[in-house]
């Protein structure tokens, strides 16, 4: 049998294989400090946990609606109105999961061969391997330290052309922590009405902001029908093992998105969508706490990167990761942090692991214990020191 050529346009997400990696060294005795997964260290909240056993017991095991349940998406719908600060229809919401999913099925029901998407480089890397398996032009919209890793709207409008039906934007961002302005996404939302393109805008670090506050671009007057507002449990609740995601859709996409569910996975398990909407129904004192310790743990690791000779790192507005330029190492991304794991017992991804862009930075996650991320500094440290004199 051969594989459909659609395949082999299908990219990876490294993390999963750094981690893989770095599990086989600690079964050879190794000692790995983790900064490569992206998943928040903390419990699942506990009110979350309660939520999902009450529900078991209260019998919700069975098949539900493919969009989710009319609770759960109504709930969803007043924690988008009540954090954006304009109306949502729980019509519009397709419950999914994990958050995934509403990126693939965003590309699959509008995206074809000869379309061109566009796409943030560096980048979360599913992105733009979603784009390629349709045949579409991936066209990466470069994200640049001198800019605070945000884009720059001006180049975006030159990259845009007739062929252009679909941005994807992520603000907080994953790989950089870098955060569109408001005026960044009103220059972007004017583009999308006046060309008649789509934004996919990813917001699933929404709640993980250190300084200002988020805005989305769903929120701009006129973007409703022109954007996918993706959000999720993973990263805000401590919930990456239960999958749960969803999307706020136009009316006139929602049901083909609900289509592609009922395809695919049928519906999101009625426990976890349960347990979703008392995260987003309850006080969120403990998403806070959180969010407190990742910024110390981000003030940590930057002053301890930008004292190691070699590396230089700006401060990330949201999210848990920091993203290093090491190009003063005189080593490239992904031999140095091949080194660092095999080396030094610090597992981290190479920039390019989010787009070609990413060449000459590292992305550290922080969502670890500020004592193991001073011990990955002062291995980091201790290696390239060993490079730089």
């Amino acid at each position: 049998m051969k594989f459909a050529n659609c395949i082999a346009r299908l990219g990876t997400e490294t993390a999963f294989e750094v981690l893989a990696r770095a599990k086989a060294l600690e079964a050879k005795g190794h000692n790995i400090i983790h900064l490569e997964i992206g998943e928040p260290d903390f419990a699942t909240p506990r009110n979350i946990i309660e939520a999902a056993k009450k529900a078991l017991d209260d019998g919700y095991t069975h098949y539900g609606p493919s969009a989710g349940l009319p609770p759960v998406r109504k709930a969803f719908a007043d924690y988008i109105t009540r954090t954006r600060g304009v109306e949502a229809d729980p019509d519009c919401i397709v419950v999914t999961p994990g958050a995934k999913p509403i990126i693939f099925f965003t590309i699959l029901a509008l995206i074809q061969e000869g379309d061109e998407v566009l796409y943030p480089n560096p980048g979360f890397p599913i992105y733009e391997s979603m784009i390629n398996y349709t045949g579409a032009k991936s066209v990466p919209v470069p994200l640049r330290e001198e800019n605070e890793f945000r884009m720059d709207v001006d180049e975006l409008e030159r990259l845009i052309t007739v062929k252009t039906k679909m941005l994807i934007i992520n603000s907080p961002q994953n790989p950089t922590g870098g955060m569109l302005t408001k005026e960044d996404l009103e220059r972007i939302a004017n583009l999308a009405i006046e060309r008649d393109f789509l934004v996919l805008s990813d917001e699933v670090y929404s709640e993980i902001i250190y300084e200002g506050s988020h805005h989305s671009i769903w929120a701009i007057p006129g973007m409703k029908d022109h954007c996918v507002l993706l959000e999720g449990h993973s990263k805000t609740f401590a919930m990456t093992g239960w999958r749960l995601g969803y999307g706020v859709c136009p009316e006139w996409l929602a049901p083909c998105i609900t289509r592609l569910q009922t395809n695919s996975n049928s519906c999101t398990a009625s426990f976890t969508q349960i347990a979703g909407a008392a995260a987003v129904s309850e006080p969120f004192d403990e998403v806070r706490k959180m969010k407190d310790e990742f910024q110390r743990r981000r003030d940590v690791i930057v002053e301890g990167l930008n004292n190691i000779k070699g590396i230089t790192c700006l401060k990330p507005h949201g999210a848990f990761y920091v993203f290093p330029n090491i190009t003063g190492t005189g080593v490239p991304s992904k031999p140095l942090a091949d080194a660092l794991l095999e080396s030094a017992g610090v597992a981290a991804l190479s920039g390019t692991s989010f787009g070609a862009y990413g060449e000459g930075y590292l992305r550290f996650s922080y969502a670890n214990s500020i004592e193991n991320i001073k011990i990955a500094l002062e291995r980091i440290n201790g290696y390239v020191e060993k490079l730089v004199r």
